[in-house]
Order: structure tokens, then sequence, then C-alpha cells
């Protein structure tokens, strides 16, 4: 066939699609009612044509009916030019390649020209035909009879069903499999066989949704300011205490957009700032990883400098003994679950209770593998200053230690097993660095002070007997370790001495020889026998962001699923720890979260940045950092400011920081909007983070209603206020929420396991485990005790980070575990507070500081077991019935704090006693919990209320919704680093009457 013919076909071939186009537009307003109520809402001429008009057709839309005419308009609204038939055929198939269309676009062979509202309306409407019967059809999801329907969703507490009858949530459940769903992973082990039931779990903070979506605080409307006014006075000083008034979407987007373009053009690069919090409503697309982080690009905004605020000691301290840079310090647990169950003889848990924190999205799904380990008598050890729920489970020895002496306790520990031969001298002799230099230390033989179990009982409180038992028992026994929540992040690690925690943590399983069968990180929590051979990406993946620099997209994404640039041209960064001082100093100092190398931390990032403004703009979006992060009454007093000329607040719920907005921005809640997940993967930095789960669960998550009020997605807001601003078309890519659900579906592999219709039906799919055993992964470090190339399935450390044979040892310079870190000896050899061996460092705020004659009560605040950080506390939902979670009294749900009852004699506190408990930070008023599970001198109080509800002026007032971090330091652990110690704090408590001031 001549390619004169071939022309011709695909002239005609054109011509035909365009006049079928029209047909199919007014045939599918008549079989959809809703698509015809689209179509009313804009009228305007659509020319399609060849660039050089050797073609075209152009369509006038006019109160819901489509006409067309062959030819050019002189005049069309809006105008997209194909440079010639075959690329117009071709891209306007039905099953065209989206990589083709991306590129058509970034060389100009498609063109969209016209109004950027009217682009993207145009482009919406074209890919729904598509899509027409799920988008205006409804026909997805599983009939249940009787008007009702399932749906699926996701959430940080779990995937669910999601039953609606007449536009209404009814209920939701966990995911229970059915027939066609895979058999469940069987491990063998001591003569026995362990099978996870056939469901997927779901949290109790997951499973308070309905009452989350239907939250008398829900925002429903755009709100501004009662005394701001963007043309006149702005009142900056009455940020958190004017009232609001409700406006107009146009109103308040107009307002927006607006804003964004005066400051940029009147201040420069840097002067628009947008903040996100680090968690935020599920979903590979809604995530803000996602939708956010192309949105700010998009725009150029000012970033944030993230504080890895779950990892710190593991990422400040412990990656520097081994790298591991990718999970920012914290270990590797592939199929740790079955080596657990063969060949373990000891479980220490330090720090450690995954019963409430669900090892980050994993619902409870390693509680039923924790009962496999108690049935097997595996004897347990729980190390932490509070009983905490998995202690109070399981059951076994605890150990108490004062908060921030535990790292005294591991050096006595070490200090018996050197003594007495009870380390792998193979290891340490074969696998490790610097060991001598450490042993010195632990012998007294640099500072004159042996480190035996009898000093450390002078800083821990717990016998030096016990320890030396301890230190004894795990010596001779196989010994798995958990050290933090998950076995890596959390508690013991965010406090003033977290980094030299975390290192002791290595220090000893270093010693203990790591990686041998039976020895290893782990607490049931990660490390199933799923398969990873299966591609999907994870919500720190990028989604739709087309971000490479600040999500995991270039590692596993970017090739599977193309877009338009999203690269911004704005390189400031405030460091999210001083964005008070930032506001209101004009200057603050941090350093870098970076997954790729150690050395990657050792880089100041000063604000504000060469050649850029201060911050003028704050776009706040989602999460309340005035309850998750320390000190938090200075971020209360930094809104007040001038110097922030303008703060919109994009939110689902009326809490937190949304009172201190100028205009206020209601976001829908992904019930109520598309989107696509897995079960508990977030991937990035923690990358296969499903593997703590039973099941590997795939879910579309259905717009299973319609969003209440006038509250709108974020990615739907995003794109009004780019459409406004000339960008709407590069933001969105002429993409609904849902074109980009397709997208993301087609960019993994579900495509080669199930349909998209029946994917759309049944709302998951369950990926079959590894069921032969000798097909299932390598225990992890188990190359490294043999001296193997590594094998662990991960793309990490980077090439350039191996200093001899690629794949061959750890991401150190010696390729070994150093005890004596050359990566710190290189940076600053005589840092006090961060030696080049790990060392005991006294808490700057501890029983041995100034403050603790004043304050004489050491406050710890791990995460919460019954909410996800804010996201699920309060709003006056089924949440706060849960008495270990919030206390009623009087009508209102007040914060917990626990105490000892010699603490609380001492005081005259009863129980249920409402309580101020205080320091020079400010004052939080809570509801007295008098139990024995934590020791005299040590109150608990978990971290993340939501409601922020001062009795006076914000900042300077005590708060009585439970907002913990107003009393937390906001020093840094080190000076060097940009880092939070939450739990090292000290306050004093009273009874509240009302009437005290601090």
């Amino acid at each position: 066939m001549s390619f004169r013919k071939v022309s011709a076909n695909k002239q005609i071939q054109f011509s035909t699609t365009l006049l079928g186009l029209e047909k199919l537009l007014n045939f599918s307003a008549k079989r959809y009612p809703s698509f015809a109520v689209h179509l009313k809402k804009k009228n305007f001429t659509l020319q399609i044509k060849i660039r050089d008009n050797s073609q075209g057709r152009f369509f006038t839309f006019k109160n819901g009916r489509v006409s067309s005419k062959n030819g050019v308009h002189p005049g069309a609204d809006v105008t997209m030019a194909f440079e010639d038939a075959a690329l117009a055929c071709h891209l306007m198939k039905f099953n065209r390649s989206q990589l083709d269309f991306i590129s058509a676009g970034k060389d100009f062979s498609l063109t969209v020209n016209g109004p950027d509202e009217l682009c993207v309306y145009v482009a919406n409407m074209l890919t729904a035909i598509t899509n027409m019967s799920t988008i205006f059809g409804g026909n997805f999801g599983t009939d249940m009879g009787n008007g009702v329907k399932r749906y699926t969703t996701g959430s940080n507490g779990g995937p669910m069903f999601v039953y609606v009858k007449d536009g209404k949530i009814l209920r939701t459940t966990p995911i229970d499999l059915d027939s066609e769903d895979p058999e469940p992973f069987t491990i063998n082990a001591r003569g026995r066989k362990f099978t996870p039931p056939r469901r997927v779990t779901c949290t109790s903070h997951g499973l308070t949704w309905k009452s989350m979506v239907y939250s008398p605080d829900r925002l429903l409307y755009p709100m501004k300011r009662v005394d701001f006014d963007p043309k006149g006075n702005r009142n900056t000083q009455n940020r958190g205490i004017s009232g609001y008034e409700r406006i107009s979407w146009d109103e308040a987007l107009d307002i927006v957009s607006s804003e964004i373009a005066r400051v940029k053009k009147t201040h420069g690069p840097g002067s628009l700032f947008f903040a996100g919090s680090s968690h935020h409503t599920w979903g590979n697309i809604g995530y803000h990883l996602s939708a956010s982080d192309r949105f700010i690009n998009t725009l150029g905004f000012s970033r944030i400098c993230m504080n890895p605020d779950s990892w710190e000691g593991f990422y400040w301290g412990g990656m520097h003994h081994w790298g591991n840079t990718a999970k920012l310090g914290s270990p590797d647990q592939y199929s740790t679950v079955e080596d657990q169950l063969k060949n373990s003889e000891m479980l220490v848990m330090w720090s450690s209770d995954p019963e409430s924190t669900s090892g980050a999205y994993g619902t409870y799904e390693g509680a039923i593998r924790r009962e496999w380990l108690k049935s097997l008598d595996i004897k347990i050890v729980h190390i932490d200053p509070f009983y905490n729920h998995t202690a109070a489970w399981m059951g076994g020895k605890w150990f108490s230690p004062r908060p921030g002496t535990d790292t005294a306790m591991a050096l006595a520990i070490a200090y018996v097993w050197i003594t007495q031969d009870l380390y792998d001298k193979f290891f340490v002799e074969n696998r490790t660095k610097g060991f001598a230099l450490w042993r010195d230390y632990i012998l007294g033989k640099e500072d004159g002070i042996p480190k035996t179990p009898e000093w450390q009982e002078k800083e821990t409180g717990i016998p030096a007997k016990d320890v030396r038992a301890l230190a004894e028992e795990w010596g001779s026994k196989k010994t798995y370790m958990s050290p933090g929540g998950m076995a890596g992040v959390g508690s013991a690690c965010r406090g003033a001495n977290g980094g030299e925690w975390a290192r002791s943590m290595l220090c000893l399983m270093a010693m203990q020889g790591f990686g041998k069968p039976g020895v290893n990180f782990g607490a049931m929590q990660f490390g199933t026998p799923l398969n990873h051979r299966f591609f999907f990406p994870g919500y720190a993946e990028g989604g739709f962001s087309g971000d490479y620099n600040f999500t995991g997209s270039p590692v596993n994404l970017y090739q599977r699923m193309p877009s338009t640039p999203s690269v911004s041209s704005i390189t400031q960064f405030v460091p999210r720890l001083r964005i008070p001082e930032a506001f209101l100093e004009g200057h603050a100092m941090g350093y870098p979260m970076n997954p790729y190398s150690l050395e990657g931390q050792f880089f100041p990032a000063p604000y504000p940045s060469p050649g850029h403004s201060q911050v003028k703009l704050y776009y706040k979006y989602g999460g309340a950092y005035m309850s998750t992060q320390p000190e938090s009454n200075r971020y209360a007093l930094a809104y007040q400011t001038d110097n922030i000329e303008f703060v919109v607040n994009q939110s689902i719920w009326n809490e937190g920081e949304v009172r201190f907005a100028d205009i206020i921005l209601p976001v829908c809640t992904n019930f109520e909007r598309w989107d696509i997940g897995e079960f508990a993967h977030s991937g990035g930095i923690i990358d296969k983070t499903f593997l703590q789960c039973n099941h590997r669960t795939f879910f579309v998550q259905h717009k299973c209603i319609e969003p209440l009020g006038e509250s709108r997605s974020d990615f739907q807001i995003y794109t009004d206020i780019c459409c406004r601003l000339g960008v709407g078309v590069p933001y969105s890519e002429g993409n609904t929420e849902f074109d980009w659900v397709k997208r993301m579906f087609d960019a993994t592999d579900l495509p080669k396991v199930i349909s998209w219709r029946k994917f759309l039906t049944k709302g998951y799919y369950i990926l079959p485990p590894i069921y032969d055993e000798k097909d299932r992964d390598p225990v992890a470090y188990n190359w490294f005790y043999e001296g193997r190339l590594k094998d662990a399935p991960e793309l990490t450390p980077l090439p350039s980070e191996y200093k001899e044979e690629y794949r061959r040892g750890l991401q150190t310079q010696s390729g070994l575990f150093e005890f004596e870190c050359s990566s710190l000896k290189r940076f600053d050899p005589n840092d006090p507070e961060r030696p080049v061996i790990n060392k005991y460092v006294p808490s700057w705020e501890g029983r041995s500081s100034e403050l603790y004659q004043k304050y004489p009560l050491q406050l710890i605040s791990p995460h919460p077991r019954y909410s996800h950080h804010t996201m699920s506390d309060g709003k006056g939902t089924v949440i706060n019935e849960i008495s270990n979670h919030r206390i009623s009294i009087n009508g209102y749900h007040y914060w917990p704090v626990r105490i000892n009852p010699e603490d609380a004699e001492k005081r005259g506190i009863k129980h249920h006693d409402l309580v101020e408990v205080y320091n020079g930070r400010g004052s939080v008023i809570c509801a007295a919990v008098v139990t024995q599970r934590l020791n005299p001198g040590t109150v608990h109080a978990y971290e993340s209320a939501a409601k922020y509800d001062p009795t006076g002026l914000p900042g300077k007032s005590p708060d009585r919704g439970g907002l913990i971090n107003i009393l937390t330091p906001s020093r840094t652990q080190i000076r060097q680093s940009h880092s939070m110690a939450a739990n090292s704090c000290l306050v004093e408590i009273r009874l509240w009457k009302g009437d005290q001031s601090k």
C-alpha cells in the first residue's frame, strides 16, 4: 500500500471519527442524565482540525446539545490541532497509547489552545467518552440487593467495604475474602502449620470513617475570615481569633489565585510556600505526594524541608553504622516471619508497641502472627517506660527504664557480653570494623567508667541483677529484636539522645551477628512471604506528580506512567521544625532528609535560600502541625505576623490550624472521589511495606457518595486554581481523577491478572502469595552474615554507594558494619553530641538538667493506638467514645494523661480528675488516668490530638483539646540535624480548677 493511499484512508477515517463524535455526545446525553447536566454547563465552539487547516470540523455546544459542521471556524473558543490525520486517528481512538499522547503534547504535534478552563472541560469530556457508563452511569461496585450497593475504598486504617443506599453510607466493614480469592500462605515451623485467616483487617480508627465522613466538624463551604480584606486591611493579628463567613467557590478561588499571582510577581521566587502533613487520606492519586506535588511544582512554591519524624534516631545516628539510607537507617525484614517462627528462641521488644502503631498502615495484620509466636512459648521481653498495649497482651518480662536512659542499659548489656564472651566473635571479626574502640569505651578504658550493670542502675533505675540476667539469657539464645514500633522507627529514637539509642540497638545486634538463623530484627510485623515480583507503586512513588526529585518515582514509576513536565524551578526550602522562626524572624536553618547517601544529611539548608524571597504566602494543606510538631504554641503565634500576607488552608475538617487561615477551602474525603491503592503500601523510603500484610490487596477507591455540601477533591481545587492562572492543562493534562486512576491501573501489573471492568465491579484483587518455600525471599541480612552478594529484592543502595563490587557489603566506607563510623569521622570527629562511636549521652532535658527541679515529671508521648496522627481523632466521631483515647467529663472529651498512683497522691489527683499538665512552654488540660503501667516520675500521653481548643488567646493560654506537643521542646536532638526530640520533656501536673495561670 502506498503512502499516498494510507494518507487518504487516514483522512477519511479522521472525517468519520469527527462526524461520529457529534452523534456519540448527543446519544450519551440521552442515555446518561448526569452527562446531559454536564453538557449544559458550558456554551462554546470547539474546533478539531489538522494543523495546516486541510481538514477539520467544528462543534457547537449550546444548552446541552451538540451540532457540528465540516470545515474550519474563524473564531472557535477552543482549537485542538493535530500535525496530520494519521496522528489524529491514532490519538483519538479509545485505546490510545498514553505515552504517544504525552509525547505528541511535548513535541507540539498536538496543541490545544483556548481558555484553560474550557480546554480542561473539553479534554475531560472527550476522555470521559471511553468510560461513560462508569463516570455518568454509575456502573461500578457490587449490587447487594434492596437498593444497597457495596463499594471499596482505602484508608490509613486499612481497606474496607462501603455499603451505600440512596446516596448515603450505611456501614463500613473489613474486606472478607470470597471463593475466587486465593488461599493465604502457610509457614511450617517446629512441627506446626501457621496460616492467617482469609480476611483483611482494619483498625478501630479505620472503621470510624463513616462517622468521620458525616462529622459535625466537616468543612462544607468555602469561608473567608470576617476581618480579612484582600484589597484592604488584612488584620493578620486576628488569625486564630476572628470568625468566618461563607463565600462562593468563585470568590474563594479568585482570591486564592489572585493572591498567588500578586505575591509571586511582587516578591519573586520563593515567596509562595506550600506545606502538607506527613500523612493524608489514602490513595495514589489524591495523596499529597501526587496531586499536591504536581500543583506546587506547576506554580513554583517553596517546599518544606522534611524531618524524618518517625525515624529520627535511626536517620541521624543509626544509619552511620550500616547505611540503609533508603529506609532512613532502619533494618530490612525480608522473610523474617518464617525465620523467627522456625529458629528464634527469644524476642526483645525495645520501645516497641506494634499493637498500637500497626506497623505504619499495617492495621492488625501482625497480631495473628504474634499470637503464633506466643503459642510457641518463645520468651518475650519488653523494655519501655510504659507497659504498652503489646506488652499487656503478649505478656513476658517488662523492664521500665527512666525515659532517655535506654542507651545506658544497652551499653551495660554489651559490657556483660564482652566480659563473659557472650557475643558472635566470627561476625565481629569478619563483618564489622572498629569494635575494639567501642569495646574500650564500654570497659571504661576511654573515660575511666566501666559501663557495668551497676553503673546503668543509677541512670535507668533498673536493678543491676536484672540487667545482668537479661544480658546473659539474651547472649545465650538466638534472639530477635524489635527496636521501635515496627522493628525500626518511633518512640525512644524521638528523644534528645534518640540517635545514640538507635545506634546502641544496632551495635547490640551486630555483636549477636544479625543475619544468622534466628538472630535478626522483627516483631512479626514485617517479613511475610508475599509476592513482591508484581508491580504496584506505593503512594510515595508520587502518583501522577511527575516529580522525580521528592518522590520515589525515578526508581520505580516514571517509565510506566509518562506525564508532562512537573519540575519546579524553585530551590528554596523551609525547615518544617523551624516554620515559626522562618515566619517570625525571617530566617531558619535545617538539614535535608536524603535517602540516597550517608553524607546527604550533612548539607545545611538555610532559609531564605540565596536569591530567594522570604515567604509571603502560606498554603497549608491537610493535617495539623500544631499537634504533631514540638512546642506547638510557636505555630499559633507565627500565623499572626504580618510577615505572612496571605494564608489559605485546604482541609476536610475544621480542626487544628484551620482557624488561622484567611481563606478556607473545604475538601471532600476519599469516600467522595476516585482513587486507587494497595493495602499498607507506602513505598518510597520504606519500600515494600505491604510485606507486613497477610494478603497483597489492591483496590479501586470508588466514589461511594457525592461530596457533602460544596466540598471538592484536592485535585479539583488545584485544577480550578491552575485554570485561573493559565496552567490548568499542564497540571491536569486534561484528565479527571477517574482518568488518572485508570492510567495508574494501566501502569501496574494488574491488567495482567484482572480486567478493568471486573476490577471496577468487584473493587479489589488479592495476589496469590509465594506458596513454595524454596521460592521465597532469603532471610534479611543472611547474605551479609555469610559474605555473599546482597540478594534482598530491592534496588537500593544506588550503585554509586558500593565501595567494591556492586551489591557486595553494606553502604559504609568499609562495606562492613562500622562500630566506629567513617562518615561521622569525616564530617565532624569531635562532635560531643554525635561521637564517632556510640556513647551514652544524657538527655539535655531529663533528670540531670536544671529544669528537673521545677518540672520533676518526665513526659513521654508515643504515637496513639486509636487514631492515625490527627486524622482519626476528635471531630465529634465515635472514636471519642473509646475511653483509652478520650475521656468524657461533663460532656467534653478530654485527652488522657497517665500518671503513677504515687505521683498522683502527692498532688491530690484522683482517677479522671481534670489536671493541668504544664511547663514553661505552655499547658494542656487533660483527664488523669491513675495507673501502675508506668513508674513514679514518668507520665504518659499520646501525641496527635486533632482538636486545638485554647481557653483564651491562641498560643498564650491553656489548651483543653489535648495538644501534648505544646509542651515538647523545639530544640533539635543535636545541633547539626533537623530532628525532633519530643520524648525528652519535663512537666509538672496539678489539679485544674480553671483559674490558674502557668
